[in-house]
Order: structure tokens, then C-alpha cells, then sequence
């Protein structure tokens, strides 16, 4: 079957006809996760995306059958508009087209306004948690445009490099992006084509001049690269699919720079994709924990070692910072950039069996965390709530799976102090939270 193909519609045994195609008039209620409005049709909740609360649209179901609880639309027309509407910066932020920006069609105020009401409902919904947000706009991006320094492509069956739809495999073959940092279209990607290629990742360093593309080809009986020729010098990189990669030639790593200082990040290695994120974040972090000189800190998913320089910092040469990360490639990262840290012990392992193996008595002033988006789960709080922390700050980029986490903490004496929120993706349905935990008072 064809990469860019999408399933057709199909009648299901237990769901009945398909209804896929099928358009009706319907008024938006309230924003749900992940981009998505909800308004209901015939008693049935409708999940909609282009559209906004308080509109009157026309919506065509692109997802769902005759039986199923709710189904899933395109707003194609809108008959009432919301003051917030605007007209999308990007041609490819359309109905049936690129599936990468959620809210390209409202003000980047209206789209804050609109996160916060998400991470708010899923704390209540989830965690029992009544508590008002305000999502805090990112440095250097008032318009939303222009931002994402790592941008991952795929390519289709005719080699043209492109974006997958909402919830589909089909790709959106596409000339620009408009989200994406200058650096990202500097290296002309989108301008040549890739036969042979299944994915294509773009990188531009933050702070450096280095640039990056990691291409991942396409499985073939001689395993061989595909010539790469790019308009500006870059590193290129064979990748895995499985977000490792291998240098064909330049450097195998980027230089960031951040909170002072540069860090090596080598290939597809983790890193924040807005500028400004990894400042933010890590200011957000070490205002929240106020790690103390000779406390012993952990550094939890640590990546490249973000966090543990600064925890490091704060708890001086007294103090100990242990950061645990199962990534290897991560892990060499860490080893260079926390090289000149004494205090700093860098444990290669899975966070749920680091916590398990810990020496028996073993306990921690400070704990941070930045799990992957699924969260951290109950055997990895219930291990850092053995730890007997008095602070936890938790760095979270899926609202649900935060407050599933807080719910968690709660039952191991462990509530919520304060929480940031942060619009580190603009355009997008995603935000970046950091919570302070604290022990429970009853």
C-alpha cells in the first residue's frame, strides 16, 4: 500500500456504517485536548477541529460511524465566527491539509486562553484539582510564527517532503512552514527532492550556527545513503527511524546554547524546540525547587543534563545531584556537558528501576522531573515519594498526563504548591507546565 494512502471508509460490525464525509450544522461549545472544540449533533459529542467556541459552523465528520459514542470533524465553513478567528498565517492550516498547528485560525491571546481552559479541565477532571491558569507567553515569538528549531518531515512515495494530516498517515507535501525557525528553511529542504527517503529531520541550533538533517532512507537491499546536497553547510545524518542517527559527514552533534552556557546535543537527541524554551523552563525549575547549598537533588529523565547543572549550582560542592537517564546517546551527552560538575552522578538506567535500586535509606531534599509526554505513572511517583523530597517540581508537556500524575502524588502526601504554565508552541494545542509539589499539610 502506498505511504501517503489513508484508510477509506469502512462499515464496522460494531459500530455500523461509516459517516465519514457526512457534513451538518452545529454550534461549538467549549475547547477540549488536543486541539479539538466540542459541539454535539443529534446527542452525540462532536470533536472539531478549525473551529472555536461560540461558533455556528459546518462540520464534516472525518472519523466515526452510525454507533459510535461521538465522532470527529472539520469545521469546512463557518456560518457565525468568533471574534478570536483569524485568517491562518499558513495555506497548509486548512481542513483536510497539514495536520502539524491546531489553532493557526485565532489570536495568539485566544489560543493562551484556550490552553489554560484545557490544563484547568484536566486538573479537575483527573486530579480533583480546582485551580485557575494563566498561560505565560515565550520570549521572542508574539506573533507564533517562526519558532520550531527541530522540525521532522516526511516524505511521500513521489519524493516530495511534507506533513502528515491530523490523525492520519497521509502526508501534505508542502513548500514552507511557517512555525519553523529561519535556520529550519535556511537548509532548503522543502525545495529538493528525496527519493528514496522515508523521514527527514531539520535542525538549527539555537545560539550556534549549526545546523543538522538526519535522513532516514528508506529500507533497502544495499543500505545505501542517499547523496545529500543542502543550500547551506550542514551536518548530515543517517537516522534509524527510532530516533537514533549516525553522522555521513560534518559534526554528529549541535551546539545549544542555554542558561549561560553551550551544550552538546548530538543528532536527533532531545532538546526544546522553541528558542527560548530551555531558559525558561530551567528558570521556572530552579525557582520552584530553591535547591539549597549541600542538599542532594534528582534529576529525573535528566536528557543532556538541563536541569542538573543548574540543581548543581545551587547545591554547591556539598551537595550531590543524581541525574538518571535511559537514553545512551543522552547519556554521552550529559557525561561532556556535566563534566566539570564533581557533584553530579549520571545513572544510566530506566527511572522506574533507578528508583527501585536505590541504596536502601537513600533520600533526596529536591526532585526534578521531565517525563516523556505518557508521564511519569504510579510506580515512579510512589518510588520518588520513598525518597521523602521536600519540594518536586515536575516539568510537564501533556495537561492530562500531569494531572494523572498529580492524582498520584496526592495519594503518597503530596499536593500542588504552584503551577507556570508556558506557551513554548505556538499554533499548536501543546503547553509546557511546571509544577511545584509539596508534602500534604493534613
Amino acid at each position: 500500500m502506498p505511504r501517503t494512502s489513508s484508510p477509506r471508509p469502512v462499515s464496522r460490525p460494531d459500530a455500523g456504517p461509516s459517516l465519514v464525509g457526512e457534513r451538518f450544522e452545529a454550534t461549538v461549545e467549549r475547547v477540549a485536548h488536543g486541539g479539538f472544540c466540542v459541539a454535539r449533533h443529534e446527542g452525540r459529542a462532536v470533536f472539531v477541529r478549525h473551529a472555536l467556541p461560540g461558533e455556528r459552523v459546518v462540520a464534516q465528520v472525518t472519523e466515526g460511524h452510525t454507533g459510535d459514542r461521538y465522532l470527529r470533524a472539520d469545521a469546512v465553513e463557518i456560518l457565525d465566527a468568533s471574534p478570536d478567528r483569524v485568517e491562518a498565517p499558513c495555506e497548509y492550516a486548512a481542513p483536510g491539509r497539514c495536520g502539524g498547528c491546531d489553532w493557526q485560525h485565532a489570536t495568539p491571546d485566544a489560543q493562551r486562553r484556550l490552553k489554560a481552559a484545557v490544563v484547568e479541565e484536566q486538573l479537575f477532571r483527573l486530579a480533583g484539582i480546582e485551580r485557575k491558569v494563566e498561560v505565560e507567553e515565550a520570549p521572542g515569538t508574539p506573533d507564533g510564527l517562526g519558532w520550531r528549531t527541530r522540525v521532522q518531515f516526511a516524505v511521500d512515495d513521489a519524493g516530495r517532503i511534507g506533513l502528515r494530516k491530523s490523525r492520519s498517515h497521509e502526508i501534505v507535501p508542502i513548500e514552507t512552514c511557517a512555525i519553523a525557525a529561519p535556520g529550519v528553511e535556511e537548509v532548503g529542504a522543502e525545495r529538493r527532492s528525496w527519493p528514496g527517503v522515508a523521514g527527514v529531520e531539520v535542525i538549527a541550533a539555537s545560539g550556534s550556527s549549526d545546523r543538522a538533517v538526519v535522513v532516514t532512507p528508506l529500507p533497502k537491499p544495499d543500505g545505501r545513503m542517499p547523496i545529500v546536497e543542502m543550500d547551506v553547510p550542514v551536518a548530515v545524518l543517517r537516522g534509524d527511524g527510532q530516533g537514533g542517527a549516525a553522522r555521513v559527514h560534518g559534526r554528529a552533534q549541535v551546539r545549544e546554547v542555554a542558561a549561560g552556557r553551550t551544550w552538546k546535543v548530538s543528532g536527533s537527541g532531545f532538546w526544546q524546540v522553541h528558542p527560548a524554551a530551555a531558559d525558561v523552563l530551567n528558570e521556572a525549575v530552579l525557582e520552584a525547587v530553591e535547591a539549597r547549598p549541600g542538599e542532594t537533588a534528582m534529576d529525573l529523565y535528566c536528557g543532556v543534563g538541563l536541569f542538573a547543572a543548574g540543581l548543581a549550582e545551587a547545591v554547591g560542592e556539598d551537595g550531590e545531584v543524581v541525574a538518571v537517564e535511559s537514553d545512551k546517546g543522552a547519556v554521552e551527552d550529559a557525561l561532556v556537558n556535566l563534566e566539570s560538575y564533581d557533584q553530579v552522578v549520571i545513572v544510566e538506567d530506566r527511572v522506574d528501576k533507578a528508583l527501585k535500586d536505590a541504596p536502601e535509606g537513600f533520600e533526596a531534599e529536591v526532585v526534578v522531573l521531565d517525563p516523556p509526554r505518557s508521564g511519569a505513572g504510579k510506580k515512579v511517583v510512589a518510588g520518588i515519594a520513598e525518597l521523602r523530597p521536600r519540594v518536586v517540581a515536575y516539568v510537564a508537556c501533556d495537561p492530562a498526563a500531569l494531572a494523572r500524575d498529580l492524582a498520584y502524588f496526592a495519594e503518597q502526601g503530596y499536593e500542588l504548591d504552584t503551577l507556570r504554565a508556558f506557551d513554548l508552541f505556538p499554533m499548536t494545542h501543546h503547553v509546557e507546565c511546571v509544577a511545584r509539589l509539596v508534602r500534604s499539610a493534613r
